[in-house]
């Protein structure tokens, strides 16, 4: 799976959790905390892409990533 079809199953679950995030504002480089995304929901966005994508990682793996970019990339690794 490309980084780019991860992006767009991310930005879909932002979607669903966060209806009032303009998704198509989204980009790679933007963090979701900068986003307003509050820790639960980011949590809830990063299970639901590991769901997705049938993979298994500890949420301490994404304690201090930057961004979504970085975020894709660990699941990436796992891939």
């Amino acid at each position: 799976m490309s980084k780019e079809e991860i992006f767009e199953m991310m930005k879909e679950n932002i979607s669903e959790i966060i209806p009032e995030i303009d998704v198509d504002s989204i980009d790679m480089q933007d963090s979701l905390k900068e986003l307003g995304i509050n820790s639960i929901d980011r949590m809830d966005i990063i299970v639901d892409t590991m769901e997705a994508l049938n993979l298994r990682l500890p949420m301490v793996k994404f304690g201090r990533l930057k961004n979504i970019e970085e975020i894709i990339m660990t699941f990436m690794e796992e891939l």
